[in-house]
């Protein structure tokens, strides 16, 4: 594996030159104790850096590009502190589209962005930016950036199975949960490695209101699918009604391989309808670290606004599950879209379906008493040929320092 690394280096004459748009947008830039230093001069219209090109690329090959910066007086360090790679042809013309480094670690007083991508086929070289955009208070301190080839990422492929039921006259929620049990062993053969049920599997059919079926997590009904879970040493996520205390949260509950609990999310959009029965929201969306990769939980109406998905993806989440009751299809297809992650629904009025980071469906049932099911491999990217990787540039260009106005305020 060969590999290009700067770092002890990188403040030698000539390894690094200054680049802005224009001249009169070129930031101020100094050279101190090994850092390659950017400042904002005051100048809200300030926007460049330290580049640097990289020749012997290998066109196909896998690239890790790192860099660890410092930074004081950036309002949004996002899209305001900018280290990407833009490769280049033979002939020095850009070759395919540029990767930001966009995944956060912090490693004491500093910050380390990475980013792993192929170099586009037709790539030579690559032009590595360490940037400061738009923060005229702002000084971003940059050191230790490295290009590495890297081998290409092993598949990451899992078997998903996604349940399409709704019962009807159980009169209690052991029995509606009974029937998911049921129709989990009749329609998943074979290896799973995410079994995904709908929302609210305690109360459905039951005639019963939110509070009487409300129980503990942990408690009867993720003692239920964890015995599941161990039986076809498969991830269960499912949606039930969460009693604490006085409160009453519809919460979706995502069991391991081995039965245990390992983690829930309380739905943070209730609609009116829940609000008025007695249901309290929740305020986080948590990201669950899996053997496979990050899943991200949302219930139902959490699909009609983007903040819910756009949560989980920022941190990583690999693949969204939806126990849902009805919904907006389009709008779960924009979830998936906007932010390229896979999407897996079950549903009642809402259909039953695995759609990929493009927003297609590669799997769906739509009777009931089906499962979709569908192998898909978490590795794969999705690429638009004009715009890139929108994974990781959306995660470097969302605007969330513009105050939002208050919703209905008219002057």
């Amino acid at each position: 594996m060969g590999w290009v690394c700067f770092c002890a280096a990188m403040a030698q004459p000539g390894d690094w030159t200054v680049w802005s748009a224009r001249e009169e947008l070129r930031p101020e830039t100094a050279r101190e104790g090994g850092w390659l230093v950017v400042r904002g001069g005051g100048r809200p219209e300030s926007y460049g850096g330290w580049v640097r090109r990289v020749d012997g690329v290998r066109g196909g090959a896998w690239y890790r590009f790192t860099a660890e910066y410092m930074v004081r007086g950036v309002q949004a360090e996002n899209w305001q502190v900018v280290a990407r790679v833009d490769w280049l042809d033979a002939h020095g013309r850009r070759a395919g589209q540029p990767d930001y480094a966009a995944w956060i670690e912090r490693q004491g007083d500093a910050t380390r962005l990475s980013v792993s991508a192929p170099a586009p086929a037709n790539a030579a070289a690559a032009k590595l930016e360490l940037l400061l955009a738009n923060a005229p208070s702002g000084e971003v301190r940059w050191r230790d950036a490295r290009l590495e080839e890297i081998p290409a990422p092993a598949p990451r492929r899992i078997r998903v199975a996604s349940i399409n039921l709704k019962p009807e006259r159980t009169a209690s929620a052991a029995e509606s949960v009974e029937q998911f049990l049921r129709t989990v062993e009749q329609r998943v053969e074979g290896r799973a490695d995410l079994i995904v049920l709908p929302e609210g599997i305690t109360v459905v059919g039951t005639g019963k209101s939110y509070t009487e079926v409300a129980e503990t997590v942990p408690g009867p009904t993720t003692e239920k699918l964890g015995a599941l879970a161990r039986r076809h040493k498969a991830w269960v996520a499912a949606g039930i009604y969460e009693r604490d205390g006085r409160a009453v949260y519809n919460t979706a509950v995502l069991v391991d391989r081995e039965g245990r609990l390992a983690g829930k999310y309380r739905k943070v959009y209730l609609p009116r309808e829940e609000v008025e029965r007695g249901l309290t929201p929740g305020n986080a969306y948590p990201v669950f670290e899996t053997d496979f990769g990050r899943v991200g939980l949302m219930i139902c109406y959490d699909v009609f606004f983007p903040d819910p998905a756009r949560a989980l993806a920022a941190q990583g989440a690999d693949i969204l599950v939806l126990p849902i009751w009805g919904g907006d299809e389009t709008l779960a297809a924009a979830r998936a879209i906007e932010n390229k992650v896979f999407l897996v629904a079950s549903g009642y009025d809402h259909p039953t379906y695995i759609m990929d980071p493009d927003g297609k469906r590669v799997a769906q049932a739509p009777q009931r008493g089906e499962a979709a099911i569908a192998e898909i491999d978490l590795s794969r990217r999705y690429v638009d040929p004009w715009l890139g990787d929108m994974r990781t540039r959306r995660l470097k260009e969302i605007r969330l320092d513009v105050p939002v106005p208050l919703p209905g305020r008219l002057r």
